[in-house]
C-alpha cells in the first residue's frame, strides 16, 4: 500500500489542477421595442397562415408537399442519424461487457517444437479451448464523456429545429410557386385580351387603309404592335409552364401528375399577419433555435477535447478458463482485476490542436448565432416594408389602370370617326397593356410579401416544451 501513495497523491493533484472551465455565455442582443415598419391592422394569427389566402387548393398543395418532398424525407433520415448518435455517446458512460469463446488447433510440420508439439510423435497436434468474460469501464474523471452525450443531444435538437426550418422553407416555396403560377396565368390572360384588342384595331386600320383614310405607316405600326403582343403572350405561356414544373418538383412529383387550376388569382385574399413584438421573435424561429443548439454542442465539444488532454483511469475485470479438451473448459477458471492510468505525453500537439479547433468552432457558431438574430429582425422589417409599399402601390396602380382603359376606349372611338390621331391610339394601347400587367405584378408582390412575412415570423412554429 505504501508504494501506491505517491501515485494516488499525483492523481489527486492532477484532478485538483485540471478544473473545468465555465461555459461561455453568448452575448445578448437587445431586440428593438417595436417594428419600424407599419404593422397591419386586424392582423390574423401566423399559425396555418396559408388558409387565410382563401384558396383550398393552396392548402391541399402544402399538405401534398409535406408528404412527397424528398428534402423532408432526407431530413427525417438525418434526425434518425442524430438520435443514433445519442445512443453512441451514452454508451461509454456505462461499463462494457464482452464474451469470447475460442478453439484452436496447432500442428508442427517437422521437428520438435514448443509446448506439447513434436512432429516425431504419432499425434503432432495440440488443441486448446478458452472462454473469457471481460468487463471494462473508463471513469469519466473530467466530464468528457458526459459532455460528448450533451453534444449529441444538442446535435439532435439542432436536427429537429433544422427539420422545422426545412418544413417552413418548403411551405413558403410552395406558396410562392403557386402564387407565381396564378399571377402568370392572369398576366397571360391580360396579354391574350390585349392581343385580341390589337387584332381588332388592326382590322380597323386595314379598313381605313383600304379606303385611303389611313397610311401605310399606321398599318405597319399596328402590325408591329400585334407582333409584340403575340411575342409577349408566348413568353408568358413559357413562364407559366416553367412555374408548373417548379411547383410539381416541390410536391415531389412529375409535372404530368400536377393537377391544379391556375384561374383563381382574383379570388386570392391577402392575409394581414400579426408580427407580434420583436422580443418574441427569437422564440418563434426554428433556425435561431438550431443555431443556439449548435452553439451549445460546440461548447460541450470543447470539454470533450479538454478531457482528452488529461489522464484517463480505466477499470477491468475478467473471468475466464482454458483447457486442452473442451469438456475440461470450466474446470480451471481464473479471474483478473486491473486498474490502468494513462496520460498523453507526446502527440506532436495533435490533442492541443483539436482543443484549439473546437474553441475556434465555438467562436464561429457564436458569430453565426448572433448573425441569425440580426437577420431575423431584418427579415421581418423587409417583409413589413414590402407589405406597406405594395399596398400603397396597389391603390395608385388601380387608378392608373382604370384611367388607361378609359383613355384607350375614348381614343379608339374618336379615331373611328377621324377625330383622333393614330399615334394617340397607339400610345393608349401600350399604356393600357402596361398598366394592366403592372397591376398584376403589384398584387403579386403584395401576396408574396405576406409569404415572406410568414416565413420571417417562423410560420407559427413553437419551441418544444422542456
Amino acid at each position: 500500500m505504501t508504494d501506491a501513495k505517491p501515485l494516488l497523491a499525483l492523481l489527486c493533484l492532477t484532478l485538483a489542477a485540471c478544473t473545468r472551465q465555465a461555459p461561455v455565455e453568448p452575448a445578448a442582443l437587445t431586440p428593438p421595442p417595436r417594428w419600424q415598419a407599419a404593422v397591419p391592422d386586424a392582423a390574423v394569427s401566423v399559425r396555418d397562415w396559408w388558409r387565410h389566402f382563401n384558396d383550398p387548393a393552396l392548402e391541399r398543395l402544402v399538405q401534398t408537399a409535406r408528404a412527397g418532398s424528398q428534402d423532408l424525407a432526407a431530413g427525417r433520415a438525418r434526425l434518425r442519424q442524430a438520435q443514433a448518435a445519442i445512443t453512441q455517446a451514452r454508451a461509454p458512460l456505462l461499463p462494457e461487457l464482452k464474451a469470447d469463446l475460442s478453439a484452436n488447433q496447432q500442428r508442427l510440420l517437422r521437428g520438435p517444437g514448443f509446448s506439447q508439439l513434436d512432429a516425431s510423435r504419432e499425434q503432432p497436434r495440440y488443441h486448446s479451448f478458452g472462454g473469457l468474460l471481460n468487463a471494462s469501464y473508463e471513469l469519466d474523471l473530467w466530464g468528457g464523456k458526459a459532455a460528448a452525450l450533451a453534444s449529441a443531444e444538442q446535435g439532435y435538437a439542432a436536427s429537429r429545429f433544422d427539420q422545422a426550418a426545412l418544413e417552413l422553407t418548403l411551405e413558403s416555396a410552395v406558396a410562392s410557386a403557386y402564387l407565381s403560377l396564378q399571377a402568370l396565368a392572369e398576366q397571360q390572360r391580360i396579354a391574350r385580351h390585349n392581343r385580341d384588342n390589337a387584332r381588332q384595331v388592326l382590322a380597323l386600320v386595314q379598313t381605313r387603309h383600304a379606303a385611303g383614310a389611313a397610311g401605310a405607316v399606321e398599318l405597319a405600326q399596328q402590325q408591329g404592335l400585334l407582333a409584340a403582343r403575340e411575342r409577349e403572350h408566348a413568353r408568358l405561356r413559357q413562364q407559366r409552364q416553367e412555374a408548373r414544373v417548379t411547383l410539381a418538383a416541390l410536391l415531389g412529383q412529375p409535372v404530368q401528375q400536377l393537377q391544379v387550376s391556375d384561374q383563381g388569382f382574383e379570388r386570392l385574399a391577402n392575409p394581414a399577419l400579426d408580427p407580434g413584438l420583436p422580443s418574441a421573435l427569437l422564440a418563434r424561429r426554428p433556425d435561431i433555435a438550431a443555431a443556439e443548439a449548435r452553439l451549445a454542442a460546440a461548447e460541450a465539444d470543447i470539454t470533450v477535447a479538454r478531457a482528452a488532454l488529461l489522464p484517463s483511469l480505466s477499470l477491468t475485470a475478467a473471468l475466464g478458463s482454458g483447457a486442452d479438451q473442451f469438456p475440461d473448459l470450466l474446470r480451471n477458471p481464473y479471474t483478473n482485476l486491473g486498474v490502468a492510468l494513462s496520460a498523453p505525453i507526446f502527440n506532436a500537439g495533435r490533442l492541443d490542436a483539436v482543443h484549439q479547433q473546437r474553441q475556434a468552432r465555438q467562436a464561429e457558431l457564436l458569430a453565426t448565432y448572433r448573425g441569425a438574430i440580426v437577420n431575423a429582425f431584418a427579415d421581418v422589417e423587409r417583409a413589413l416594408l414590402a407589405l406597406e409599399g405594395s399596398a400603397h402601390q396597389q391603390r395608385w396602380q388601380a387608378e392608373e389602370r382604370d384611367r388607361a382603359r378609359q383613355a384607350f376606349e375614348l381614343a379608339e372611338r374618336r379615331y373611328r370617326v377621324g377625330a383622333e390621331t393614330w399615334l394617340t391610339v397607339l400610345e393608349t394601347q401600350r399604356s393600357l397593356f402596361q398598366a394592366e400587367d403592372a397591376a398584376v405584378q403589384v398584387r403579386f408582390a403584395q401576396l408574396q410579401a405576406s409569404v415572406s412575412l410568414y416565413k420571417a415570423l417562423g410560420g407559427g412554429w413553437q419551441p418544444p416544451e422542456g
